[in-house]
């Protein structure tokens, strides 16, 4: 009977079970691998041979048998270096070099394997794991360097080999591997070298940091060259608020994909903060790149997407933004396949008005055509700027307020109260699938936004005023519940409504 092991697959994020069926029987020498394998799986039949052969057994190459090994469902396909460990084990089994006293049946095994038959470290071990705990399997064999990620999810049991021999050995019951446990890093704070002590002045764009802080908001800021835009937008993770532990497994999800978690402390407590330059591709800010990788907007998922110089990016890639921004998830079609990425991410642009920068400034004259500015701003299309909830003009500073020694109100400080706001938002959705009020769709907006009549007719009026969309009309009343939030508010008033009608975009106005 041909041995027959469990391992896993990904797509993305999405996880499938892979049987690995192993037969050695008698017939003309061959070792082959079935079931949809990739190039990297194909070259596995020398990694394979060459580790068990350094390691003291028989190798296929060297075994005067026909070895044919299945990796089933056969329609799926499979990719990557990471059914080297489990189809050595079942050839192993299968030729009577191994005799286990170990339960494989439910164990997923995986891992990559060197010519000297150490076992090397794999992309996506967390979520193998949850696919494993998700799926009724007790444990799960991966790389050494893997097992603290692995071991983030709890209720499986991590088994964590350095080679090949230490894992017979295990199998054999002649030794108990030893499962690392995860570092958790107690420390939520999102520390940055910017802080907002050392911005002076724009007290209107900092509140409106704030405010995107605390409700998870995206935000547009216009202004000339070197009034701040860049700044403001690095210190903006100063002031974020603490994941909580099912946040930071969401982040540490897509950095596993990516493969770039640290091996000692894999789980990420702090926020990201993406900042792409203008010149990059759709696809590596949407997302499909090579294997069907994460791009920017799914790496700066819980955290911060800052886009400076924002009509500058190719258009495709603007308008590629919408439904992200809408959604939160992103879905990459390519011909390799499909895949969805999470995409919960705050949006912080930065704008000049004109191809200058400095229209509409008092102090430096325009030198640009008005044909040419208007050519600018259309870069930056209706629906996209309709999905951004906070428009902020950040003004060019004078040096008596540039060179002051007064203190500025620090980062810590207005941390606080965006920590504060975000406590009320969990309790709040605490039995919905949302975290912040940005999130909030239209059946949370009329149970937990609502506004007087004497409100409801002063948005009324700004909505025929401005010719605000329907979209605007409900970003207002979500911006509104942040700000009420902000202080601590259980209803809307009139000065957190009119402090959001402020922040919106007018169809009048310019960028």
């Amino acid at each position: 009977m041909p041995s027959k092991l469990y391992s896993a697959t990904k797509q993305g994020m999405q996880t499938h079970t892979v049987q690995i069926e192993t037969d050695v029987s008698s017939g003309l020498h061959a070792f082959s691998i079935v079931g949809l394998p990739d190039k990297a799986i194909e070259e596995s039949r020398e990694r394979i041979s060459g580790a068990l052969k350094n390691s003291k057994f028989k190798s296929p190459r060297h075994h005067a048998k026909r070895v044919v090994v299945n990796l089933a469902p056969a329609d799926v396909k499979k990719e990557g270096g990471i059914y080297d460990l489990p189809i050595a084990i079942g050839f192993l089994l299968d030729s009577n070099q191994v005799k286990p006293k170990v339960n494989l049946e439910q164990t997923i095994v995986l891992g990559e394997l060197g010519l000297d038959g150490k076992i090397k470290p794999i992309r996506g071990t967390i979520l193998y794991a949850m696919h494993a705990k998700d799926n009724g399997f007790k444990e799960i064999i991966v790389p050494y360097e893997n097992a603290n990620e692995a071991s983030l999810i709890k209720g499986i049991k991590v088994s964590a080999p350095k080679n090949i021999k230490e894992l017979v050995d295990y199998i054999e019951a002649r030794r108990k591997l030893s499962t690392p446990e995860a570092f958790l890093n107690e420390s939520p704070d999102n520390l940055s070298d910017a802080d907002f002590s050392m911005i002076k002045g724009q007290e209107n764009a900092k509140k409106a940091m704030e405010i995107a802080a605390a409700g998870g908001h995206n935000i547009l800021m216009t202004g000339p060259p070197g009034s701040g835009k860049t700044l403001l937008a690095r210190s903006s993770i100063s002031i974020m608020p603490g994941m909580s532990y099912e946040e930071s497994l969401e982040v540490t999800k897509v950095e596993s994909v990516c493969g770039t978690l640290s091996k000692k402390s894999p789980l990420i407590t702090k926020r990201p903060f993406r900042s792409p330059h203008h010149s990059s591709s759709e696809s590596a800010i949407i997302g499909g790149t090579g294997n069907l990788q994460p791009g920017e907007i799914s790496r700066a998922h819980r955290g911060v997407l800052f886009m400076d110089e924002f009509p500058e990016f190719h258009r495709d890639v603007l308008e590629s933004l919408r439904q992200p921004m809408e959604e939160g998830n992103v879905t990459v079609a390519r011909a390799k396949g499909t895949v969805e990425y999470p995409s919960q991410f705050i949006l912080i642009a930065a704008a000049n008005p004109c191809p200058c920068g400095y229209f509409g400034d008092e102090s430096r004259e325009c030198q640009c055509t008005t044909a040419s500015i208007i050519k600018y701003q259309r870069k930056l299309s209706g629906p996209i700027a309709d999905r951004i909830d906070l428009h902020v003009r950040v003004p060019r500073q004078n040096h008596k307020k540039i060179s002051s020694d007064s203190l500025e109100e620090s980062s810590q400080e207005i941390r606080k109260r965006v920590q504060n706001a975000r406590n009320i938002q969990r309790n709040r959705f605490v039995k919905d699938d949302i975290v912040s009020n940005s999130e909030m769709k239209i059946r949370h907006i009329k149970k937990h936004a609502k506004i007087s009549p004497q409100l409801n007719d002063l948005l009324g009026k700004a909505i025929e005023k401005y010719k605000l969309s329907a979209r605007a009309y409900h970003s207002i009343l979500k911006v509104s519940r942040t700000i009420a939030d902000l202080a601590s508010s259980e209803d809307i008033k009139w000065e957190h409504l009119a402090l959001a009608l402020q922040y919106a975009k007018r169809e009048s106005t310019t960028l």
